[in-house]
C-alpha cells in the first residue's frame, strides 16, 4: 500500500471517529429511506464503514470506489461485503437498478460535480432516493491570533479543491439533473479541543509563514482557548 494510501486511510478514520460524526452517518442513512432488501450503492465508500452500517440495518448496500487499495481495505474490513472497483461518472449497474444512491465527501474530489450526479440518476429508479453530504471548503471557522492569514490560509487550500463549493451547490445541482423534492439540511461540526490539531497542520504545511500560525493553534488545544467550526450540508431529493 502506499503511503499516500495510509495517510488517506487513516484520515478518513479520524474523520469518521470525531464527536458527531456518527450521528451525521446515521442522518444520511435515514434520508435514504431505503426498505429491508433495497440496492443502495455507497459512492466513494472508502475503507465500508457505511457499507457496513447499512447492511446492518437491512439493506443490500453496494460500495464503490474508484481506489483499489481502498477497496482492498474495506474486504478486509468488510468481508463479504459487495465491493467494487468504479469510477461515479460510469457506474457498473444498470438503468433504475438502485433503490438508494449515497455520497458522502466525494463530489468536491471531482472537477465537475454534475457528471456523478447525471450518473445517479441514470441508476436510480423511479422513486428511488439520492443523499449526498460534504463540507463547504472555503467557510471554515477558526478563531485565531491571525485573522488575516486564516483567511488566506482556507481559501489556499479550497483552491486546491477541484470542486471547494460543490456542498454548497447540491440543491442546485441536483435540480438540474432533473431530481425532485430536493431538500438540504445543514450541520455544524464544533471542535474545542486537539481532534482538529491535523486538519489544522495540513492548513499550515502549504503557507511558508505559517508557523506561529500554527503554533498558536497548538497553544489555544493545549490551554482549552481552540474554536474551529466545519460546515457540513445534507441534500436529499428523488428520482422520476
Amino acid at each position: 500500500m502506499t503511503r499516500m494510501s495510509t495517510e488517506l486511510i487513516a484520515a478518513l478514520d479520524t474523520a469518521d471517529a470525531v464527536p458527531g460524526a456518527e450521528q451525521l452517518r446515521a442522518r444520511t442513512y435515514d434520508l435514504l429511506q431505503a426498505a429491508p432488501g433495497a440496492l443502495v450503492a455507497d459512492i466513494g465508500c472508502g475503507t465500508g464503514r457505511a457499507v457496513a452500517e447499512l447492511t446492518a440495518r437491512g439493506v443490500r448496500a453496494t460500495g464503490i470506489d474508484p481506489d483499489e487499495q481502498m477497496i482492498a481495505t474495506a474486504r478486509t474490513r468488510a468481508p463479504g461485503a459487495d465491493l467494487r472497483v468504479a469510477d461515479a461518472r460510469a457506474l457498473p449497474f444498470r438503468d433504475a437498478e438502485l433503490a438508494g444512491y449515497r455520497a458522502d465527501k466525494v463530489l468536491h474530489n471531482l472537477p465537475d460535480p454534475g457528471l456523478p450526479l447525471t450518473e445517479a440518476r441514470r441508476v436510480l429508479a423511479p422513486g428511488g432516493r439520492i443523499v449526498l453530504c460534504g463540507q463547504d471548503w472555503d467557510a471554515l471557522v477558526i478563531d485565531s491570533s491571525f485573522p488575516d492569514l486564516t483567511r488566506t490560509l482556507v481559501h489556499a487550500r479550497a483552491d486546491r479543491i477541484p470542486s471547494p463549493h460543490s456542498a454548497r451547490q447540491y440543491r442546485n445541482l441536483l435540480l438540474d439533473v432533473g431530481f425532485h423534492d430536493v431538500a438540504v439540511e445543514a450541520r455544524t461540526a464544533l471542535f474545542t479541543d486537539a481532534t482538529i490539531l491535523p486538519m489544522l497542520t495540513g492548513l499550515a504545511a502549504a503557507h511558508q509563514q505559517a508557523d506561529e500560525w500554527l503554533t498558536d493553534q497548538q497553544e489555544r488545544a493545549r490551554t482549552n482557548r481552540l474554536f474551529a467550526a466545519v460546515p457540513f450540508f445534507l441534500a436529499s431529493a428523488t428520482s422520476p
